[in-house]
């Protein structure tokens, strides 16, 4: 039976939920709130942890990855950044978004214990991955000609698609990478994609010596994929393990690798789309406010300090964005078993911590900005930007951590559409307008910019806390029944009531 028959829509009507009776027994003892927040951290941080080295990896390749483009000539520095930063765009956000429905799908089905459905999904999203990397190919080759007609010089836009031009296999890498890691992490599986990034980080540095004095540019954008590709020989080699270990029962033999239908490719689709949208929206907006940034008065020291500032940030996101990923996980994991109370309880845990970190990661950021552009400048114009606008971007961290989190709660419930809302609204409705006003009407310059990035992230924030707010755990728990085509099990009375009255954290 395919998963659109069991499914015939994620928001189903309430009279087509479950009945729900009351328990005829007396309700079990309740742990300690105490006792239950240490265990589900205890669990949250063998999969974050992990993941937050492996994006830590991540951001440590491409500052590797700039770093051997600053040993070429000026013009292939210019170019290349330009040529990543135009990849990342319009190809890599591309296909980490659309990989994102994986988190509820993947994760409820794991909680379900529905092996088909983890089998099918990973082969869909595979799939579906590839055939987008052919409409972005063509893109990237037509790179010069969309770069020139943006205003950009001549040679610079040569360059630069000479750049992407050598990256292209990167796109089919990604497309087989962002998958496998999404089918483990969903698992709660992280430490083999921590240390296949690792090994793959330690090749980065020796690959890109090579090749960059053999090839030159073309060299750099080659060990770009040569050294993902590593992590997708070993991540696909463990996956293959892990499927036919007898620990694990056989796995492989379960089946459900080929067994879609039309209807299972819509719900796919479905999510794929909002949760494309909504890694775009955000990533979007910040290469939106690099560009504002140059039509600054003071264009070139503007974007000095912007790109030291955000360097900092990216140390800080890997940090957000593991957090996102660990409670999408965990919220679709007991959503999947049929866990509604539990969900909640990690949903709170999770919010809990983001306020903590984002506020050490705030205070972090306050008190490295006298050093941080020490690093990379000796120019006091920059280093004076540096300490006032990491400043600013101190206050955004304390907001940008709870949104992530809420991000990875919705994606967790299989609706992140909310997010996508949410991030265009506040992004595109509320930050880029206030940007313009505050950066170029009241000649605020780039502390102007950052403002109106504040406001913005803090609009998106309480949309989606309300949004959170109203989500009632019991029928979303009933909706991932069928979802992952689970028989719905029977969910006693007194932890419905539980989830409002006892169990917040």
């Amino acid at each position: 039976m395919s998963l659109a028959e069991e499914n015939q829509t994620i928001t189903d009507k309430p009279n087509n939920q479950p009945h729900l009776q009351s328990h005829p027994s007396s309700p079990p003892p309740q742990q300690p709130l105490v006792k239950m927040v240490l265990a589900e951290l205890r669990t949250q941080r063998r999969i974050a942890l992990p993941l937050v080295a492996m994006n830590l990896a991540w951001f440590a390749k491409t500052t590797i990855t700039t770093a051997f483009l600053g040993r070429l000539r000026e013009l292939n520095l210019a170019a290349g950044a330009l040529g990543l930063s135009f990849a990342n765009v319009t190809g890599l956000s591309v296909l980490n978004g659309l990989c994102g429905a994986m988190e509820p799908i993947c994760g409820q089905a794991h909680g379900a214990k529905n092996i088909k459905l983890l089998h099918k999904t990973l082969v869909m999203t595979t799939l579906l991955l590839l055939m987008v990397t052919i409409p972005i190919s063509f893109l990237w080759f037509n790179l010069d000609k969309i770069l020139i007609l943006l205003g950009q010089q001549q040679e610079i836009a040569i360059v630069a698609k000479s750049y992407v031009t050598y990256l292209l296999p990167n796109l089919v890498v990604t497309s087989l990478l962002c998958p496998l890691r999404a089918y483990l992490s969903s698992q709660c599986i992280t430490l083999p994609t921590m240390f296949c990034s690792a090994i793959s980080l330690a090749f980065h540095v020796p690959v890109n010596m090579l090749l960059s004095k053999a090839m030159g540019l073309r060299g750099v954008a080659m060990a770009v994929w040569i050294t993902d590709l590593v992590v997708v020989v070993l991540l696909a080699t463990y996956v293959w393990i892990l499927e036919c270990s007898k620990r694990n029962g056989s796995r492989w033999k379960e089946g459900g690798w080929w067994d879609q239908s039309i209807m299972d490719w819509i719900v796919l689709l479905k999510l794929c789309g909002s949760c494309c949208l909504n890694t775009c929206l955000e990533w979007w907006c910040y290469e939106i406010l690099v560009l504002l940034a140059g039509h600054l008065s003071n264009a070139k020291q503007s974007l000095g300090v912007l790109a030291i500032v955000l360097n900092f940030d990216y140390l800080l996101f890997s940090v957000m964005l593991s957090l996102g990923t660990c409670v999408s996980t965990r919220v679709s994991n007991e959503l999947g078993a049929n866990q509604p109370v539990q969900a909640y309880r990690s949903a709170c845990v999770s919010m809990a911590v983001a306020i903590i970190t984002g506020t050490i990661g705030s205070l972090v950021m306050v008190a490295a900005r006298g050093t941080w552009g020490a690093v990379f400048s000796h120019e006091a114009g920059i280093l004076k930007g540096v300490k006032k606008i990491m400043l600013l971007m101190a206050f955004v961290e304390v907001f940008n951590f709870p949104l992530n989190i809420c991000g990875g709660i919705v994606r967790g419930t299989a609706r992140p559409w909310l997010g996508m809302y949410a991030s265009l609204c506040g992004f595109y409705f509320i930050a880029l307008p206030l940007d313009l006003v505050f950066a170029f009407k009241l000649q605020q310059g780039l502390a102007g910019l950052f403002v109106g990035l504040l406001i913005g992230v803090v609009t998106c924030l309480i949309l989606l806390l309300a949004f959170i707010a109203r989500i009632n755990w019991v029928d979303e728990a009933a909706k991932a029944q069928k979802l992952v085509c689970a028989q719905v099990q029977e969910v006693p009375r007194h932890d419905v009531n539980h989830v409002n009255e006892e169990d917040q954290v």
